[in-house]
């Protein structure tokens, strides 16, 4: 409780209220926004695929080109530290059965996958894709761990080059800075994350 003088004005008391509480009011919100966060971050429990159509894409390491495609897709992947098998095998098969390109016979949009074009995948490790901001600053630590990661990194594309072809899926160097080129076709970009339901489930690389 506080002590006010009783000659002090009505205006003064409140001033000296506001100032006595503004901190902690300040306070206070920002634990809200804090608990908020943390509640947002922890709800997301999925691997993440971004997907891009393109017409071309290429991955250069100091100054190499070490993985390109012509018409297919760059697949950006980011893996959730709880992520298993059974998220690989949703996104695998999602992204390979992906409906993004048009049937040169029939014309028809958004009918055929790129395994029925033949075309390429480009896979691109990115752990960034689980980044959130606290203040401006991002935070990645949701994001599986390096030494975790590059193995099941390593298996997703094997998973991709076994449910599709090993020669059509390509991939970047994990961990390595990178530099990727694309064109995207136009443009068309998906977002895809394995559904919570995935991490009990185990299925072939098939879809209609």
């Amino acid at each position: 409780m506080y002590c006010l003088s009783s000659s002090a004005s009505p205006s003064s008391h409140i001033t000296l209220l506001r100032n006595k509480l503004l901190p902690l009011l300040l306070r206070r919100n920002r634990s809200h926004q804090s608990l908020r966060l943390h509640r947002r971050i922890y709800q997301i429990r999925a691997m993440r695929a971004v997907i891009q159509r393109v017409s071309s894409s290429s991955v250069t390491v100091d100054g190499r080109i070490v993985s390109e495609i012509g018409p297919g897709l760059l697949v950006l992947i980011g893996i959730h530290e709880s992520d298993t098998d059974a998220d690989a095998d949703y996104i695998c098969r999602k992204v390979l059965n992906m409906r993004l390109f048009t049937n040169e016979t029939t014309g028809r949009g958004w009918d055929q996958n790129v395994m029925q074009m033949n075309y390429g995948v480009l896979l691109v490790s990115q752990f960034t894709l689980y980044g959130f901001l606290k203040g401006n600053k991002p935070d990645f630590h949701v994001a599986m761990p390096p030494e975790k990661a590059k193995p099941f990194y390593a298996s997703l594309v094997e998973r991709f080059q076994r449910a599709y072809k090993p020669d059509a899926v390509k991939d970047g160097v994990f961990g390595a800075m990178m530099k990727v080129t694309l064109v995207n076709d136009g443009p068309v970009t998906m977002q895809i994350e394995s559904p919570q339901s995935s991490k009990n489930e185990t299925k072939a690389p098939t879809e209609s």
